[in-house]
């Protein structure tokens, strides 16, 4: 009977996985998404041990992007030339820029807003307003004036960087509002995606720290085998995820997340108006 338990959480956990690594990089909210799933299916653990989940589950998510993006990442590699070494430092200080606001306020605010915006209502109205504002700025889109990295200037990232700030409401979609941001002030698609990406590693790194050290290491054994479990799963489709997104965006633009994003939200506040 306890092997069977064991089996059903390990099936739960890969199910988080997936919905992590599908939704923490397409702009539709990871935290709408587990809000949703975490209805239907609930862990067997602890509200202190599943809170941690959710947060530490990212880094599976995280380290996709690392493996992804080792080559444009890392400013030791033997293949680049000095000025491609020079070139990733800049873009590492432009990433350390842009993650300031939101760690100032993230920190400052976080209490407040766990306990008075983490609801099921605030999520559904987010999804909502942030599908529209898609539709809405992919309508009046112009021609993008940054197409490279390099080019994205310092100040253009830290615009990005306050715009992920709006992140800080769940349901709103970190990944959605800096894509959103880096759209309006008139980068590609591309560049506003694969920029996201890189933002996320430190303030993911960084939350996830805190929580593990706010919950400390000490683990039981299933709890261990659920987060790794989560983590691992979180990683693979990640890659998968990232990699569709990238070819997406080649051809298409982000309405089609708008109107996603719309859906759900109305069948969040439904769902929530029946239970």
């Amino acid at each position: 009977k306890g092997e069977n338990t064991m089996v059903i959480e390990i099936i739960k956990a890969i199910l988080f996985g997936i919905v992590e690594g599908i939704t923490e990089w397409l702009p539709i909210s990871s935290t709408g998404h587990m809000i949703l799933l975490e209805q239907f299916v609930k862990l067997n653990v602890t509200p202190e041990f599943w809170k941690m989940f959710l947060v530490v589950i990212q880094l599976g998510a995280i380290l996709a992007v690392v493996v992804l993006y080792f080559n444009k990442l890392n400013p030791f590699s033997m293949k680049k030339t000095k000025e491609e070494k020079k070139e990733t430092w800049i873009l590492w200080s432009k990433v350390l820029v842009a993650c300031v606001p939101a760690a100032i306020i993230g920190l400052l605010f976080q209490d407040v807003i766990d306990q008075f915006l983490d609801n099921a209502f605030i999520v559904a109205l987010m999804l909502i307003i942030y599908g529209i504002a898609f539709i809405i700025i992919e309508s009046r889109n112009k021609k993008a004036n940054i197409t490279e990295l390099k080019n994205l200037t310092y100040r253009t990232a830290v615009i990005i960087g306050i715009f992920q700030l709006l992140a800080l409401i769940p349901g709103t979609s970190r990944s959605g509002a800096t894509i959103l941001g880096g759209i309006l002030i008139g980068t590609s698609r591309k560049i506003a995606a694969e920029f996201t990406f890189f933002l996320a590693i430190p303030v993911m790194f960084g939350a996830s720290l805190l929580k593990l050290l706010k919950f400390g290491f000490v683990f039981t054994s299933q709890e261990l085998i659920i987060l790794i479990v989560g983590l691992v799963t979180a990683f693979i489709i990640s890659i998968l995820t990232i990699k569709f997104l990238m070819n997406y965006i080649k051809k298409n633009d982000f309405k089609a997340f708008g109107y996603y994003r719309i859906i759900l939200g109305i069948i969040v506040l439904i769902y929530f108006a029946i239970v």
